[in-house]
């Protein structure tokens, strides 16, 4: 097994008082030669944003854009007529495709709002872009992987174009779990969302990423309670 060990206080962080945000990879001022990407995955954004405070109309295009809110409510809008609340517990979905324009902004007028974005660099290019959402919480397992992402459009969680797989997982201190790769030659990141864990030799706290690969599966060993999201990705850019 080969792995890469991105500690939490390493990642790159951009402070413009109305959005705090630490970027694993490479993004906007942040640029880091050797932190671009862990292959297809491109973007894993750890945003705060302020109250009555967003992003504005932007485009984007060809690419899978994942967003999971942690705490409070974000706003969406788009220019396919979407106009949606998502909040802890769900999980948006938006193939920019050919081409889309949408806003993000905090709904509440009092709080923040917490949540992670995701891009994902697709297996095909130029689909006409679509939207999706679903709501996870009711159906969260303890000690558990909860798939929250596929290739599949009848599979658990949302789908998006490309040979990829997300999973959730609250463990309580002390569970040990092994994951199974779903594809042979994908590659997996690990992000801790809260607690610590331990994978193989590496210790895992709040906010730090491991990039796992050359291996089938793996097994994750909760050192305190903690939150976990896995990101399995090929492990190849789309020619």
């Amino acid at each position: 097994m080969k792995t890469i060990y991105h500690k939490a206080d390493s990642r790159g962080h951009a402070n413009h008082g109305w959005l705090d945000s630490y970027h694993t990879f490479s993004f906007a001022n942040y640029y880091n030669p050797e932190r671009m990407n862990f292959s297809v995955l491109r973007v894993l954004n750890d945003d705060t944003v302020s109250a009555n405070m967003g992003f504005g109309t932007h485009p984007h295009k060809d690419m899978e854009i994942v967003s999971i809110p942690l705490e409070g409510d974000l706003k969406h809008k788009d220019n396919m007529g979407n106009e949606t609340i998502i909040k802890a517990g769900d999980i948006q979905v938006m193939s920019a495709g050919t081409g889309v324009m949408h806003s993000e902004y905090n709904n509440d007028p009092e709080k923040p709002v917490k949540f992670l974005q995701i891009w994902v660099i697709p297996n095909k290019m130029n689909v006409t872009p679509r939207y999706g959402q679903i709501t996870v919480a009711d159906n969260a397992a303890q000690n558990d992987f909860q798939q929250i992402v596929s290739p599949n459009k009848d599979d658990d969680g949302v789908w998006i174009h490309q040979d990829a797989w997300f999973h959730l997982a609250k463990f309580e201190k002390g569970i040990s779990k092994e994951y199974s790769l779903k594809k042979e030659g994908n590659g997996v990141y690990v992000f801790i969302l809260e607690g610590k864990a331990k994978i193989g030799e590496q210790i895992l706290e709040r906010r730090d990423g491991l990039g796992i690969s050359n291996t089938n599966s793996f097994k994750i060993e909760a050192l305190e309670n903690t939150e976990i999201l896995l990101m399995e990705v090929p492990l190849s850019l789309p020619q």
